[in-house]
């Protein structure tokens, strides 16, 4: 499913979001992380940094992972946040992939959708 412009921002931007609150509440004493102007940036205490941020040419979200390297998330309708955007190659969910990585990082079990 395409977004339109509007659409896409606001979807995105709740994703942004949720994703900022929930890794906070759970590793905010393993990790530094920050939201501003649609990029979501994670710095691992234990090193490594997570980029995530809108393209809304695209209407993708983006992640650049230390641990797995470039991802490119399309939306598609469903239930959740962070669930709802699917990856390019593999399919795997935004919420999947980067809870996944940061449990193995932090060595705390973290579910993002």
């Amino acid at each position: 499913m395409t977004l339109d412009e509007p659409s896409f921002e606001r979807c995105a931007d709740e994703t942004l979001k949720h994703l900022l609150a929930t890794v906070e509440a759970r590793l905010g004493d393993h990790l530094d992380i920050d939201l501003e102007g649609g990029v979501l940036t994670i710095r691992l205490d234990a090193g490594g940094v997570y980029v995530v941020n809108k393209q809304a040419p695209n209407r993708q979200i983006w992640l650049a992972s230390p641990a797995s390297g470039a991802w490119h998330f399309d939306f598609r309708e469903g239930p959740g946040k962070a669930g709802r955007w699917v990856a390019t190659k593999g399919g795997r969910s935004l919420a999947d992939l980067l809870s996944n990585e940061l449990a193995a990082a932090s060595g705390v079990t973290l579910t993002l959708d």
